[in-house]
């Protein structure tokens, strides 16, 4: 249990860690189960910051300090899988956006794309009273982190030899269904009502995200589990705001 704790804390943080656990691709699909946890821990961590940067700055100040947190913390890895997969969209045919999508540099539609989910996320955040801001911080890390085990278990792989397909083989069914209940569980104990309608469309978005990739991939990568992750986080936020604006009981 150990060890899986420690090789998904490891790969979705740059919380220092030892190491104590193989770090292939194989051994990160068995830990799947942890993913959430490891979300709910990171979740915590920014709602306190947030607590403090909020009594000192701003809501807007403060929401881009815990957004600028968050995905410092996280390295910017689902950030990377994000800008590919749009980047990736643009080629002519399924071998010319894999290509596309295993080059470092950064295209057009990646860069827009980036700065359309932040400033989404961002303002989304910045409009949440505090009640919920924190709860919605606690929660929208630990559905996300959920998305690439449900998703690899769904759909099939672009690539034999990817990350994503070592990862997919390695994502067991058990692991997968224990990492969905604990971040519906999560979002539900955290959020109420509002949790589960959040959770739901947090869901619809990954499904619809990974349906669109895989039709124009003939399968899922690694970068598209990381984008599921993030619109995934960001499904959560702005259901929660929608929640919040409508006025509806918590």
């Amino acid at each position: 249990m150990l060890r899986g704790f420690v090789t998904a804390a490891r790969y979705l943080t740059i919380v220092p860690l030892p190491d104590c656990a193989p770090a292939d691709a194989i051994a990160l699909g068995r830990s799947a189960a942890w993913f959430p946890v490891v979300g709910v821990l990171l979740g915590l961590g920014l709602a306190g910051g947030d607590r403090v940067l909020s009594w000192l700055f701003p809501p807007i100040l403060a929401a881009l300090l815990t957004v600028t947190a968050w995905k410092l913390v996280t390295g910017g890895l689902h950030l990377d899988g994000l800008a590919d997969s749009l980047d990736g969209l643009m080629g002519r045919d399924r071998a010319e956006r894999l290509r596309i999508m295993r080059d470092s540099r950064i295209g057009v539609f990646g860069a827009v794309g980036l700065i359309l989910t932040l400033l989404l996320g961002l303002t989304a955040l910045a409009g949440l009273p505090a009640g919920l801001r924190w709860r919605a911080l606690v929660a929208a890390p630990a559905v996300g982190r959920a998305a690439p085990p449900l998703l690899a278990r769904v759909f099939r792989s672009a690539r034999g030899d990817g990350q994503g397909a070592a990862f997919a083989r390695g994502t067991g069914r058990q692991g997968a269904g224990l990492a969905a209940l604990l971040a519906f569980g999560i979002a539900l104990l955290v959020l109420g009502a509002a949790g589960v309608a959040a959770f739901g469309f947090a869901a619809a978005v990954a499904i619809a995200v990974a349906t669109f990739l895989a039709a124009r991939l003939g399968g899922l990568t690694g970068d598209s589990l990381g984008a599921a992750v993030e619109l995934a986080e960001l499904g959560m936020l702005l259901a929660v705001a929608a929640w919040a604006h409508l006025g509806l009981p918590e």
